[in-house]
């Protein structure tokens, strides 16, 4: 593994669009983002409007490629609290008999949750947690006895393999390190692919954007492992890579025909939703959103910065949902095949910032808040986990 380069400032401009067509999506004025989980300054002041070719209204969001429409876009949601009084849960694991399992960032502590009830099973005592660090995302293998858990330690990020019997957490075994630790774009999205293997969202630490396009590094990348930590057979590079050019990847899901899509911050202008390839190169350092160089993928989907700050991810119902941090609302993404509709935003403002999106065993919707960050947030409030019908 190549050590980290030294920091360097980024200077870019903007880069021409080759997308055929724009879709605007209209809502109302931006929820102001706190401390964590922040940009630069610029980035949190950033402007809506025309950037690198791309047209949007205020709090707008643009899609590549063909006009598409979903079955039910926009239809009301009925939402109900789960659990409540938690502390930044930034990953969940629903459990077949309809329990949850719940990682919080900076308590270091697992907990799980029934009929409402939180009861800690595990506290990862070895988590370093600041900035947007710490214990971040948690999985569950298919059989559910082995749950997964991403966390920053003293030097690294790294992913610990945990036996669950219903109850108790084992103790965590070490199964991959050396991912790439900053103060801020730590990644930590773990999700379970239908080939059986562990992808990884991973991010370049915010001081060193170069990692993102060096395929030796964890960093800025999604990354595809077995359960023992090694890289899974078939990977692009003979080494753990699978997708690289990433800023901080935060969301990973798969759709009903097993494509894999991830949400991803952006630097000043365009956070992301990208449809992940093999091998992939997503532009990052040297591209912000799309570009006309042939070399890098194109995102599907562009926010302004102000509007998304993405994290979880999940699709349901046919459809991708993306929660938003700074945006402060649920975003549904209709799709039809690998073309995406004009996304439609939910509860915008209502309960803060969102973190995390995932379905629930019985084919609910489940969603995180990220608000009691202990940061100077003036919405600091306990979080709570959401259940979604419509």
């Amino acid at each position: 593994m190549t050590a980290l380069r030294k920091s360097r400032r980024l200077v870019r401009s903007a880069a021409p669009v080759t997308s055929a067509l724009l879709l605007l999506a209209a809502c109302t004025n931006p929820v102001s983002e706190p401390s964590a989980d922040t940009r630069t300054a610029s980035a949190d002041s950033s402007p809506s409007g025309t950037t690198a070719g791309r047209s949007t209204t205020p709090g707008g969001a643009s899609t590549t490629g063909r006009t598409t429409t979903s079955a039910r876009p926009g239809t009301k949601l009925a939402i109900n609290v789960v659990a409540k009084d938690l502390a930044v849960p930034w990953g969940v694991v629903p459990l077949t008999d309809g329990s949850l399992l719940a990682s919080e960032r900076d308590t270091r502590r697992i907990v799980h949750i029934e009929n409402g009830k939180v009861s800690t099973v595990r506290t990862i005592d070895q988590t370093d947690p600041g900035g947007e660090g710490g214990l971040l995302g948690l999985l569950a293998s298919k059989d559910q006895r082995t749950i997964f858990a991403y966390y920053t330690a003293a030097d690294d990020n790294r992913i610990v393999a945990m036996s669950w019997d219903g109850r108790q957490l084992g103790e965590p075994r070490v199964i991959l390190s050396g991912i790439p630790k900053g103060g801020r774009h730590d990644g930590g999205r773990l999700a379970l692919g239908p080939d059986g293997y562990l992808y990884v969202g991973t991010g370049e630490t915010g001081n060193t954007p170069e990692l993102a396009q060096d395929k030796e590094s964890l960093g800025g990348k999604i990354l595809r492992i077995t359960a023992d930590g090694k890289p899974a057979p078939g990977n692009p590079f003979d080494n753990p890579v699978y997708s690289y050019g990433h800023r901080n990847v935060e969301g990973l899901a798969f759709d009903d025909q097993g494509r894999l899509w991830a949400s991803e911050f952006g630097a000043n202008t365009w956070d992301e939703l990208n449809l992940i390839t093999k091998g992939g190169n997503y532009g990052w350092p040297q591209v912000e959103g799309s570009s006309s160089n042939k070399d890098f993928i194109n995102p599907k989907v562009v926010w302004s910065t102000a509007d998304a700050s993405p994290s979880g991810l999940a699709f349901w119902q046919g459809e991708l949902w993306m929660a938003a941090l700074r945006g402060a609302r649920l975003w549904e993404i209709p799709l039809d095949g690998t073309d995406v509709g004009k996304p439609v935003a939910h509860f915008q403002g209502d309960y803060g910032r969102l973190r995390t999106v995932v379905v629930a065993s019985d084919g609910s919707l489940l969603l995180s808040t990220s608000n009691r960050d202990g940061r100077g947030d003036p919405r600091s409030d306990d979080d709570k986990i959401f259940r979604i019908t419509r």
